[in-house]
């Protein structure tokens, strides 16, 4: 076994396997090494195993969606952007498309295509693949780097890491690439699970749980974050809420979760309706229905299991009619489908989440280069860093395209 590398890259997802490749097509001799069994592990289960690779959004809008740390990942992008990287899976023999003329998929939709491409690119490129390898201790001894595992030592002038974040132990997330890391002066910023399904305190939702309720709002009822909003659709279950805007608002929400122990949300369920829209909305099926109960007006509005629900918080009875219901019900029933309450009170914490929000400081982390502003020949890709984005693409893109220009290490 060869030893001696020009790049030693440490971990073997998106981020890592790209930056690989990279260095490679800039005729260096790449060592990627896995903790896991197999390579690309969550890759592979990415988007439900569809593999949602990116989008189709243009740079400064993509950069925007990651919030006030995007424009870090200017750089990265003009070095290989979404149509870069659809071209570089056109080149390796996977052909994507865009279905909703947003995100993009391959054209299988089948995670285990964009897979065997990227195994195959490695076999063509001679980069040395090993998995199992756990690396105990890294030095850096004057020009190179020293990794030492139980069973082997492996030295290169750069080192890359992309071990990722906390999300998904069970697919080989352990948090390593952090310690490593801190014993290089870096800063961790806090560590928050991001991309999960979140509990709920109100017993009511595992009532409503077989339902998907489409453009629901979701907002924090703190005069603190009221900016904090987001739309899309969601998902009861038995003892919370996930949906896509569930995921994405869960970036947001588990710092604050942290924080305050609890945290109040209002949902608009109705597509965005005011009350007065409401009103007249269930008004008008009133006239069309005349014999119809409110909870069957409401159904018109939202799922029949949620309008029995929500018609129940109002201590309204299954016969009332909307003539026959008191007027002070009404207005009550209307602020409840306009915003109903609910409280986060917790989530699983990294078990389920996809994504880690937090990572190294990028204010330690050149953005020209994706090298270590502290240490020489050190680089960070990927979920590593501190930067997270929405469902959407944002995150595998933010991977490949981080590892691609990781990977141009010295030039």
């Amino acid at each position: 076994m060869n030893k001696n590398y020009d790049v030693i890259v440490m971990g073997a997802g998106a981020a890592g396997i790209m930056a690989s490749i990279s260095a490679a097509y800039h005729n260096k001799k790449v060592l990627l090494l896995e903790k896991f069994p197999k390579i690309a592990t969550k890759l592979k289960a990415t988007g439900g195993g569809r593999c949602n690779l990116t989008n189709t959004l243009e740079a400064q809008d993509f950069m925007q969606k990651f919030g006030k740390q995007g424009r870090f990942m200017s750089e990265a992008l003009e070095a290989f952007d979404s149509n870069a990287l659809r071209d570089f899976f056109a080149h390796i023999g996977v052909q994507s498309h865009a279905p909703d003329g947003f995100r993009v998929f391959p054209i299988t939709h089948n995670s285990s295509t964009i897979l065997e491409a990227l195994e195959q690119e490695l076999k063509r490129l001679h980069i040395e693949v090993l998995c199992c390898v756990n690396i105990a201790s890294i030095e850096k001894k004057s020009e190179h780097y020293c990794l030492k595992s139980n069973e082997h030592t492996f030295e290169s002038k750069h080192l890359i890491i992309a071990t990722g974040g906390l999300g998904y132990p069970i697919l080989g997330a352990t948090g390593d690439g952090y310690h490593f890391a801190k014993t290089f002066g870096h800063t961790i910023t806090s560590l928050h699970p991001a991309m999960m399904p979140l509990l709920v305190r109100e017993k009511w939702v595992a009532l409503c749980k077989a339902d998907t309720i489409a453009n629901a709002t979701l907002k924090v009822n703190l005069s603190k974050y009221k900016k904090l909003k987001a739309v899309g659709d969601l998902i009861f279950t038995k003892e919370g809420i996930r949906g896509p805007v569930v995921l994405d608002f869960a970036r947001e929400l588990t710092p604050i979760l942290e924080a305050l122990g609890e945290v109040p949300l209002l949902v608009n369920f109705t597509k965005g309706l005011n009350e007065e829209q409401i009103y007249h909305h269930i008004k008008q099926a009133f006239e069309h229905n005349p014999t119809h109960s409110m909870s069957e007006l409401v159904a018109t509005l939202v799922p029949q299991s949620l309008a029995d629900v929500l018609c129940n918080e109002c201590e309204i009875q299954s016969n009332v009619t909307f003539k026959t219901l008191e007027g002070f019900k009404k207005e009550k029933l209307m602020k409840l489908l306009a915003w109903t309450p609910l409280s986060v009170i917790g989530h699983e914490g990294f078990k389920n989440a996809m994504i880690t929000r937090g990572g190294i400081r990028l204010k330690e982390i050149d953005p020209k280069t994706m090298q270590s502003k502290l240490v020489e020949n050190l680089y960070f890709c990927g979920e590593i860093v501190d930067l997270d984005g929405p469902c959407g693409g944002y995150n595998l893109q933010w991977s490949f395209s981080s590892g691609f220009l990781a990977g141009k290490v010295g030039e």
